[in-house]
């Protein structure tokens, strides 16, 4: 396991421009990646209190926090500070920030004056392992979840392990889910990480979040780098957010915990159709309801349909759904939405008696 006095850098290729991925940087660094020129800043109010004293001197455009800002209110606030400060095309937003804050900054930077450039320092787990890595940049819209967005690159993403330190710990686990779905459909090793070492990695011991977040960025680079735009392989990285975006909307959960629900039930689901075995859906299942992923609840079988027909991956009566063949090996193929309804009550009523 590799020390994380090393940074190391992964290069993503997209369609249009090249990503640099920091793994293990820091804010202190972030003049060294920042082309020459006009610079604003975009971050939320609780990273401005804990780290602003780091900030590279520029302009500072500042919002709130909490998925109910991630909006087109938020974008047009936004707008209307760059159009204060004079921001034409020449300029560069950097955002400094988690998943929220990653996405609202490269939408509004991919569509300000039709583009400008813009980078990420990313300080949550959860940002550092899928917000802010990969070029989805959206935002949600009458409750929809990212229903408006764009694909575009950040020029750099700086992973800064060492904010993690101020993250409350029901952030830590909404980033542990999404480690947990790279390990679920691409790295088996991934997992017994996560069993035999929750603790260090609770602890924030710097060489286990090293590991953990390189292994989740390689992942995604592989993944994206051959379908940027989400055509086919990409649908992989969506195990367990079909129902888990829903869940997130009904019961106002973190992400984290919402699509751990979701990967509960994408796992019932393989195991139901037959592609996954009875050995590795009790594992999965006892990691997540062991390892503090959860608080259970009473799931709204109803209300999520209803917003679950929303998916934007929704092709008339069918949706491409992640299942798994076993842990480390996932695939997608079109499901009734009927046959999945069908599939989440059976969930719900068998997870009530646990």
């Amino acid at each position: 396991m590799k020390s994380t006095s090393q940074k190391e850098q992964l290069v993503i290729q997209g369609e249009k421009n090249l990503s640099n991925i920091i793994i293990g940087g820091s804010l202190t660094d972030v003049e060294n990646y920042i082309p020459v020129g006009k610079v604003i800043i975009l971050t939320d109010n609780n990273v401005f209190r804990l780290y602003s004293s780091d900030f590279p001197d520029y302009p500072v455009i500042r919002i709130g926090t909490g998925e109910g800002i991630k909006d087109l209110r938020t974008v047009d606030y936004v707008y209307e500070k760059l159009m204060e400060l004079n921001a034409d095309r020449t300029y560069f937003l950097l955002a400094i920030g988690g998943g929220l804050v990653c996405d609202i900054a490269g939408f509004v930077a991919s569509t300000y004056m039709r583009g400008i450039r813009f980078g990420f320092v990313s300080t949550t787990l959860l940002s550092q392992v899928d917000a802010s890595v990969g070029g989805k940049n959206g935002v949600n819209f009458r409750g929809i979840k990212n229903l408006i967005g764009v694909f575009n690159q950040p020029e750099f993403v700086i992973c800064d392990h060492r904010l993690f330190k101020t993250l409350p710990e029901k952030e830590f686990f909404s980033g542990m889910a999404e480690v947990l779905k790279y390990a679920l459909i691409k790295d088996a090793y991934l997992l017994k990480i996560l069993e035999q070492d929750m603790e260090k990695i609770r602890k924030w011991d710097p060489d286990m979040i090293h590991e953990i977040v390189l292994r989740s960025v390689k992942i995604k680079k592989e993944i994206v780098e051959k379908d940027e735009s989400e055509k086919g392989l990409r649908r992989l990285l969506n195990f367990g957010h079909t129902f888990g975006h829903a869940i997130e909307n009904v019961h106002d959960l973190r992400h984290g915990e919402a699509i751990s629900y979701g990967m509960l039930i994408a796992t019932y689901i393989s195991e139901k159709e037959g592609s996954l075995n009875t050995f590795d859906a009790s594992r999965i299942r006892s990691f997540i309801m062991t390892s503090g992923l959860i608080s259970k609840i009473n799931i709204n079988v109803i209300r999520v349909r209803e917003v679950f027909m929303t998916d934007k991956k929704r092709e008339g009566d069918l949706i491409h759904f992640v299942l798994l063949r076993s842990i480390g090996e996932a695939f997608f193929k079109p499901m009734k939405i009927e046959n999945l309804e069908k599939h989440l009550q059976e969930w719900a009523d068998s997870f009530i008696k646990i």
